[in-house]
């Protein structure tokens, strides 16, 4: 295994943190016969580091060449108040097959180890190199989400639920309830994503709000309208009712466009109502954790932007 030096990218390699993350997912997707990923090139994944360096400035490191200075590699990490999640990682082409994943993740498994947190992740389940990167690392897989997705029509969708009247646009004072739903139902915290979130300097964030009929909230969905993502997540429900008004309400936000989301594979009734209206699976993603993970307490939808655990 080559040595590289591992530091934290720099503001000035925003553009080459780009390539690598569009190469990368291009190449694998082209070689599992399913081409087209990142059609807007690696411009569109600026929207990565951009996000990320928002939430957690310098909490990216790369894997540097040092005989060329190239990018061979690099990984965001996101540390929580309960956990670390394990960020977006992504090898070039050009340096598969040289250790460089491998010492990405050692970096980030000695950071959580001093931080004495656990280390949870989202990736794809059709990757196997990737899920025995992770395994033999140590982490265990917890939970299986179906990746599903949709063309929503250009005049909307029509996925009115029983529970979508109590589904209203979120504020900056729903945000301790958010925290304590999520707590509750996940066993994690990560206020700051959500205040950046609904800040939304980005202009691309929007947020939904299911309330409960005795007070309080029942649930809440995020989702990024973005050239480089359109997905929906991450996302907290109590049921499977208030899952379906949610995904309704944020599918609409993406008129003549094609969101993807990750529903847990074992919420039976949510998959079967998505299926009736029309969403389709293109992918499975597998739930890991290096560390202890307190099993879910309701719906819980993540997302890989930015990845969550």
């Amino acid at each position: 295994m080559a040595n590289f030096n591992l530091r934290t990218l720099r503001r000035d390699e925003w553009p080459a943190a780009g390539e690598v993350i569009c190469a990368s997912i291009r190449d694998w997707y082209a070689a599992a016969g399913r081409p087209g990923r990142f059609p807007g090139g690696a411009a569109s994944c600026l929207v990565f580091p951009e996000v990320y360096e928002e939430l957690d400035p310098g909490c990216c490191v790369v894997a540097e060449d040092g005989s060329n200075g190239r990018l061979a590699g690099l990984c965001f990490y996101h540390p929580r108040e309960t956990h670390v999640s394990l960020g977006i990682m992504n090898v070039h082409p050009d340096y598969f097959g040289r250790g460089v994943a491998k010492q990405l993740l050692r970096f980030i498994c000695d950071f959580t180890d001093d931080q004495a947190k656990p280390l949870r992740l989202f990736s794809s389940a059709m990757n196997i190199d990737s899920f025995s990167l992770y395994t033999r690392a140590g982490f265990v897989p917890r939970d299986i989400f179906q990746v599903m997705t949709i063309d929503v029509p250009a005049m909307g969708f029509p996925f009115a639920h029983e529970a979508s009247p109590r589904v209203r646009d979120a504020c900056l004072k729903d945000l301790p309830a958010m925290v304590a739903l999520e707590w509750e139902i996940s066993g994690i915290c990560r206020e700051n994503d959500y205040r950046c979130f609904m800040t939304n300097r980005l202009g691309a964030w929007h947020v939904s709000i299911i309330d409960s009929v005795s007070g309080g909230i029942d649930g809440f969905l995020v989702s990024i309208n973005h050239p480089g993502s359109k997905m929906l997540g991450p996302g907290v429900m109590r049921t499977d009712a208030g899952a379906a008004a949610l995904i309704g309400a944020e599918l609409d936000q993406f008129r003549g466009g094609s969101p993807v989301c990750l529903v847990p594979a074992a919420r039976t009734v949510l998959v079967q109502q998505l299926y009736s209206r029309g969403l389709r699976n293109t992918e499975l993603s597998v739930f890991q954790s290096r560390g202890p993970a307190q099993v879910f307490r309701g719906v819980m939808m993540p997302t890989f932007m930015p990845e969550t655990g």
